[in-house]
């Protein structure tokens, strides 16, 4: 990876954007010029046993680190694009270390107050970037497992929310919950079923 391990570049990702329920979420990085972990990459590429085992060193090693959520409603009131800049931007400004200049993976930068690059795939050559992956999606797979406690029905621990058979199969049965998108088609279609709201 290249040039990452600057002090004060902070690295950027999400996760979540294509699930029908739960929060878009994302995280920002700061890893010291001494960071070392072998096997840094996209947390998708990733097992979920080595996401978790960077999770714990990226957590205990970065300079800084922050998490940034947007709600689903959010998600109906802005879009999820819109969505989606929100989570990056509460995660950057969540930072206790401030960043000089920050990378994004994808195509846009939220407004923020230092240089902002955009750079799709940067979670696969940006070890900032990739540490922001893992964080990212570790924490929304926990969120959606919280969530699976309160909404057995839907098993959300099981697809943590994309669009799988079981759970648009739970979604024609039971019908949308307070946390599902009501923006995606799927989540509007069952509306014609009773749910719990």
């Amino acid at each position: 990876m290249t040039g990452s391990l600057a002090p004060g570049l902070a690295g950027v990702d999400e996760a979540g954007r294509g699930p029908l329920a739960g929060p878009v979420v994302a995280a920002a990085v700061i890893l010291g010029s001494g960071f070392q972990y072998e096997g840094l990459a996209d947390s998708k590429k990733l097992s979920k046993r080595k996401r978790e085992e960077a999770n714990l060193e990226i957590r205990k090693e970065a300079l800084a680190w922050s998490i940034g959520l947007a709600s689903a409603t959010e998600i109906d009131q802005f879009n999820i694009h819109m969505a989606t800049l929100i989570a990056m931007r509460r995660a950057v400004l969540g930072l206790t270390f401030e960043p000089e200049r920050i990378i994004v993976d994808g195509k846009f930068t939220p407004r923020l107050p230092w240089a902002s690059t955009a750079r799709p795939r940067a979670d696969a050559t940006e070890a900032s970037v990739s540490a922001a992956s893992v964080l990212a999606k570790v924490f929304r797979d926990r969120y959606m497992h919280e969530l699976d406690k309160q909404f057995p029905e839907y098993g959300f621990g099981q697809h943590k929310g994309y669009p799988t058979r079981v759970h648009l199969e739970a979604l024609e049965h039971f019908g949308p919950s307070i946390v599902h998108r009501f923006s995606f088609r799927p989540v509007r279609e069952a509306l014609r079923t009773p749910g719990r709201l």
